[in-house]
């Protein structure tokens, strides 16, 4: 592909993650995905991430039991329950040990999800039947990306369906001026990736794997694209 994604690389940008929901924006995290009043800003990332989490789900079957799932970066655990509730033996991981506290104290008690904190490449968590990575893979560029999904892939019978941040100018002008947080508790940055650049790189590094449906969500501050990969 004339670019290897780097270890070393990805690690780096995980623990800047890790350090950012742990220690600067738990208490905005938690608030965004709750039913809190919040800003008009974070009102329209809630809302985008609502549309796109079902979106996701609707790519998922209605009956899950006897599946395996990874809720890949479950951030507070809103699509990990409704995989759970469709029957899903579901391991939900992220990075962020204080997202995983908010998940674990929401989710209903009738559900049995392994939560985890650590690295939703870590092969210790064995195979799945499908893998949904919501806004985890944001803030790679498209090869990391594309590394990830491969690996995600490798021990996936059904789909990965990921979610990308699209090269579009209104995401490019966003970024620029830095409006989607206050500079306190802003993220570490958002890249951008041309869809054209994605789905090349996807076909070069996986030639039997095939993309399945793709859907765009935007809409005020929230901007994010979902792609489906069958192995």
């Amino acid at each position: 592909m004339g670019h290897a994604a780097s270890p070393t690389r990805y690690a780096d940008r995980r623990q800047r993650l890790e350090t950012y929901f742990d220690r600067t924006a738990a208490k905005a995290w938690e608030a965004l995905t709750s039913d809190a009043p919040v800003s008009g800003i974070r009102a329209t990332v809630r809302a985008g991430r609502d549309r796109m989490r079902g979106t996701l789900l609707g790519w998922l079957p209605a009956d899950l039991r006897g599946a395996r799932l990874l809720d890949a970066g479950c951030g507070t655990g809103a699509l990990a329950v409704e995989a759970a509730r469709r029957g899903a033996e579901v391991v939900a991981i992220d990075v962020a040990g204080s997202l995983l506290k908010v998940a674990r104290d929401r989710a209903p008690t009738d559900l049995t999800i392994d939560w985890r904190v650590g690295d939703m490449l870590d092969p210790r968590l064995g195979s799945f039947d499908h893998v949904v990575a919501m806004d985890s893979l944001i803030h790679y560029d498209a090869f990391d990306i594309v590394e990830v999904v491969k690996a995600l892939a490798e021990r996936t019978r059904g789909s990965v369906a990921f979610t990308f941040a699209p090269s579009t100018p209104a995401l490019r002008a966003m970024h620029s001026v830095g409006k989607l947080f206050p500079r306190s508790d802003r993220a570490p940055a958002i890249e951008p990736v041309a869809e054209r650049l994605l789905r090349t790189l996807i076909a070069g590094a996986m030639p039997a794997a095939r993309i399945g449906r793709d859907a765009r969500v935007g809409g005020g501050f929230y901007i994010s694209h979902a792609v489906e990969v069958l192995p």
